[in-house]
């Protein structure tokens, strides 16, 4: 089946480069995505908090604090 979507230009560049990162066409990155939103994959954020949950108090908190480091620097990277 085919899904039609408009998409605003500045968002499709932001699309084409994240998908040439990963190596992928934009459609299947859009996939991706969308497989993820629905929980169809498991996102990096979902595989941290899976992990979290036998880490000790002190280690949560210090991934939590790496994490946020890392969001920043990809969200003002790109």
């Amino acid at each position: 089946m085919s899904l039609s979507l408009r998409v605003p230009s500045e968002k499709n560049e932001m699309l084409k480069k994240a998908a040439a990162k990963t190596g992928k066409t934009k459609s299947a990155y859009i996939l991706e995505s969308v497989d993820e939103k629905l929980g169809l994959i498991k996102g990096r954020e979902q595989m941290i908090q899976k992990l979290a949950g036998w880490l000790s108090h002190e280690e949560a908190k210090e991934l939590r604090e790496s994490v946020r480091a890392c969001k920043q620097i990809t969200c003002t990277k790109g």
